[in-house]
């Protein structure tokens, strides 16, 4: 099991994992929806939709840092939340419920603050993960590279 632990990540299975990441996130959201009908369910939503954007993140660039990703998801979803000002989300929100859940209805300020409270947990476990992680060797600086293939010289 502990060599399990140190196997290297690789692209592949973040692009793997997720996907997965986000239905979990999703599934405890639509959870929470169910069993509670107030703060709770506003504000575990709005950051659980964070995180979900922070899986997004990861899923199109799997070797980003934990801060930029947290940085990208954060930014994305303060985009979505001011977009709301326009109108334009709650007039798609009329139309479809994928809308509705994806982009909102309203404005809401204090939805910018739990934003972050949704991506800072994920940052830190996406650092202590890649900081458990072996580094991928790298070559010793004093090593001679291997001969780049020759260009043959047509020129005589």
């Amino acid at each position: 099991m502990a060599t399990l632990a140190r196997t290297p990540i690789t692209t592949r299975t973040v692009r793997l994992l997720m996907p997965v990441a986000a239905l979990l996130f999703l599934g405890l959201a639509l959870l929470i929806r169910v069993v509670d009908d107030g703060a709770l369910r506003q504000y575990s939503g709005t950051a659980l939709y964070a995180s979900m954007a922070w899986a997004g993140v990861l899923f199109v660039r799997p070797r980003m840092a934990p801060v930029p990703a947290g940085a990208v998801a954060t930014v994305f979803c303060w985009l979505v939340e001011c977009a709301q000002l326009t109108g334009v989300p709650a007039e798609l929100s009329a139309r479809s419920l994928a809308a509705r859940l994806a982009l909102g209805v309203q404005f809401d300020p204090v939805d910018l603050a739990w934003y972050p409270a949704g991506v800072a947990p994920l940052v830190l476990l996406h650092h202590l993960v890649r900081a458990r992680a072996p580094a991928t060797p790298q070559p010793p600086s004093h090593a001679v590279s291997p001969p780049a293939d020759r260009v043959l010289d047509t020129r005589r």
